[in-house]
């Protein structure tokens, strides 16, 4: 088992930081980084263990997991498209700037906090038990926000909801790399999970245009309390544990010791001790900035995803503003041509598939490490998506913004950005997996912060720059910011080795993988 040193991360939902499409890869890197080279008791020699499940089970878990990403992400940004109402009602100024956004922000904020700090703590005690506990309180956490009687009271609400958001999700991400136990066959499912996630966030104006046309701003809300509500029994029934250890030591031993035999287990499942030290805390928490500092692949990488997530966000601003000034929409008819964002984000996952093939064809060629995928070859889509889907879909989405050209033509413009957003996100964050090796965890973690912050205050700049510069130019420049990030990677693809043999990390963490590969 490969652990992220001094982080402790002995499962998936360890490894993951923030609420990001990337946990996943982080929860794959810390499961089955030696998917060729498994220990008895990680390939499946107990019946009971996940990886022996019947296909069906896995695929339906599978399917849950994603499903319960993609509904608890539409919290985040379901109530952008009643900011108006509700500044009317709490009587918030947004004539200079966009306070209405607030919400969205400590959303944001909240879910960076718990997923770094909570998620550790709360790993002792499996995946079924943290994510119902966690819905509970998320079901809580969605009547203030109902009922609430000041604005104040709605931003600190959304805070505790966005933590109890990115513990569902992060646990949710953790059943793949649960249940699946090889990178080939766990690559649909976790791209499939990220769709999930990403496509949650841009739908919810969607679904919460459909709510506020006909009713109030409290019942976007309310509604999510009857469908979570009714959801609750499903989950109870069907989210099925699926950590191997922690199945495992429920379950009597035909044969020798069953205290011994479990400890054997755990300890052979993670490498060490189960229980998180304040050490290892103070070391998951710092080690992932200690990175984002010292390694400019990370940094470029940091700031490419980061950026491309923002705008994703940031769409919940200028959309409004684009198509209400161009065509005088109502606030509703500028939520539901956000749906073009999540077509897009669905031709990505398609796309998404070629990056597959492509990575492990990479093997072939590999003359550094013979039989094993390039790390650059994750690369490869993911500058496609960059050049010819955000950057290409901003700068059409700049230059369509007059009234006389058909709403389609930005509408088409935004889909392709959205196919962009996946395809980056991904080939982001399966390279990085692949280029730290064991210490995988905590640059993902740098990752997924960096994320996390620009989703939450990014947007809150869009009302000034598209009024300063207009909005062809607004569009333009952060097409422009794309570009340059989306082609600086290309440099990794001629001298992706010696930049890796110079980083301290990189090298590190390859040799660990490479001793723990022997060992095992």
């Amino acid at each position: 088992m490969i652990v992220d040193e001094g982080s402790n991360l002995d499962s998936p939902a360890r490894a993951l930081r923030t609420p990001s499409p990337r946990i996943l890869q982080s929860a794959g890197s810390q499961i089955s980084t030696t998917d060729t080279h498994t220990s008895s008791a990680n390939n499946g020699s107990h019946p009971d263990h996940p990886y022996n499940w019947p296909v069906s089970r896995k695929w339906a878990l599978t399917i849950l997991a994603a499903f319960t990403t993609f509904l608890s992400m539409m919290n985040g940004t379901i109530i952008t498209v009643a900011h108006v109402a509700i500044s009317e009602q709490f009587h918030v100024d947004e004539s200079a700037f966009p306070h209405s956004y607030w919400p969205v922000t400590t959303w944001a904020a909240g879910g960076a906090c718990s997923a770094l700090f909570i998620l550790p703590l709360a790993e002792d005690f499996g995946t079924r038990p943290v994510f119902l506990t966690t819905y509970v309180l998320f079901l809580c956490f969605l009547v203030p926000q109902a009922v609430a009687h000041n604005f104040a009271t709605l931003v600190v609400t959304r805070f505790f909801a966005g933590g109890c958001v990115a513990i569902l999700a992060n646990t949710a991400a953790g059943v793949v790399g649960n249940v699946w136990d090889t990178e080939w066959s766990r690559s649909i499912p976790v791209s499939l999970y990220i769709v999930g996630y990403m496509a949650g966030s841009s739908a919810g104006p969607v679904v919460g245009a459909v709510i506020f046309q006909f009713l109030s701003w409290r019942w976007i809300s309310y509604m999510q309390l009857i469908w979570f509500g009714a959801l609750f029994p499903v989950y109870y029934f069907f989210f099925h544990e699926s950590r191997a250890d922690v199945i495992l030591a429920r379950r009597p031993m035909k044969q020798g010791n069953e205290k011994d035999e479990k400890e054997g287990y755990t300890e052979r499942a993670t490498g060490q001790s189960s229980h998180l030290t304040l050490n290892g805390l103070i070391t998951s928490a710092t080690r992932p900035v200690i990175l984002f500092c010292t390694e400019p692949v990370l940094f470029v990488s940091t700031l490419w995803s980061s950026f491309t997530v923002g705008t994703l966000f940031l769409f919940t601003q200028s959309v409004e503003q684009v198509f209400t000034e161009l065509y005088g929409w109502t606030v509703e008819q500028t939520g539901y041509v956000q749906a073009a964002v999540v077509i897009g984000e669905c031709i990505g996952w398609t796309l998404n598939l070629l990056s597959r093939k492509l990575y492990f064809a990479s093997a072939a060629r590999n003359t550094e490490t013979p039989n094993s995928p390039i790390p650059e070859a994750r690369l490869y889509m993911a500058v496609l998506g960059g050049v010819l889907g955000i950057s290409a879909g901003m700068f059409t989405y700049a230059w369509t913004s007059y009234p006389h050209i058909p709403w389609i033509a930005p509408a088409i413009s935004l889909a392709m950005v959205g196919a962009g957003s996946v395809l980056v996100v991904t080939g982001v964050s399966d390279y990085v997996v692949d280029a730290y090796a064991t210490y995988a965890g905590s640059a993902i973690g740098a990752v997924a912060t960096g994320e996390n912050l620009f989703s939450a205050f990014l947007p809150l700049a869009t009302m000034s720059m598209y009024t300063s510069l207009g909005l062809n130019w607004a569009s333009t420049l952060l097409g422009l910011i794309s570009l340059v990030l989306s082609l600086l990677p290309t440099l990794m693809f001629f001298w992706g080795r010696e930049v890796r043999a110079r980083s301290t990390f990189m090298q590190r963490g390859r040799s660990e993988k490479a001793e723990d590969t022997n060992v095992v």
